[in-house]
């Protein structure tokens, strides 16, 4: 079995305790204070951490790494931005979209509706990342694809929101399957129209337990 590297461990430690919750708005997290706890050298942890920020879980700063501090207004702004960009991108991948990658959506999909019985919160945050990877990596245009991608810190701050609530739980996998099935006939009008309800989904369940 291959030996799992410091940096993946560190990784997959803080991403799990972020999306469980345990790392609330404020908390800074330090490199050298986590090699300390941990007892490994500083490096590995900061891979870790620059790696969580590349993916928008984190942000980082002079003093350390944070969660993202997206105020509503900024949050709102990206959903406008999301609804123009991504239906289009759904439509080019449902007609790009590999046999091979079509298989991985499935199984993340799978997943994702396994954790409705089984609440492990944590396998429900990748399944839902494995299945936006695989549509999006799809999509042949780079700069669309890549314009979308940085509007991720804003997609973590909603998932941390709302993801732990199981009605929006139930609406995701939903909203999922609808998406699955575009893909599968690579029926790119169909992809649009559902991802734009996707958007529209994940920005009502936002507004709903936020208040915003």
């Amino acid at each position: 079995m291959a030996r799992v590297s410091h940096k993946t461990r560190i990784y997959e430690l803080y991403l799990g305790r972020i999306q469980r919750g345990e790392i609330g708005r404020g908390v800074r997290l330090v490199d050298t204070a986590i090699a300390a706890e941990l007892g490994v050298s500083r490096m590995p942890v900061r891979d870790a951490l620059m790696r969580l920020a590349h993916e928008g879980y984190l942000t980082a700063t002079s003093r350390g790494f944070t969660l993202p501090d997206l105020g509503p207004a900024t949050i709102r702004e990206i959903f406008e931005i999301r609804r123009l960009l991504e239906p289009r991108a759904a439509a080019l991948a449902a007609q790009a979209l590999s046999p091979a990658g079509i298989a991985a959506m499935e199984c993340a999909l799978a997943d994702a509706r396994g954790t409705l019985d089984s609440g492990d919160i944590t396998l429900f945050y990748r399944a839902c990342e494995q299945f936006r990877s695989g549509w999006l990596s799809a999509v042949p245009n780079r700069e669309l694809r890549e314009t979308i991608r940085r509007c991720q810190a804003q997609v973590q701050a909603v998932r941390l929101a709302t993801m732990a609530d199981p009605p929006a739980q139930r609406i995701i996998v939903d909203g999922q399957s609808d998406l699955m099935d575009a893909f599968r006939r690579r029926d790119a009008v169909a992809a649009a129209d559902r991802m734009l309800r996707f958007v529209l989904a994940a920005e009502e369940t936002w507004r709903r337990l936020t208040g915003a």
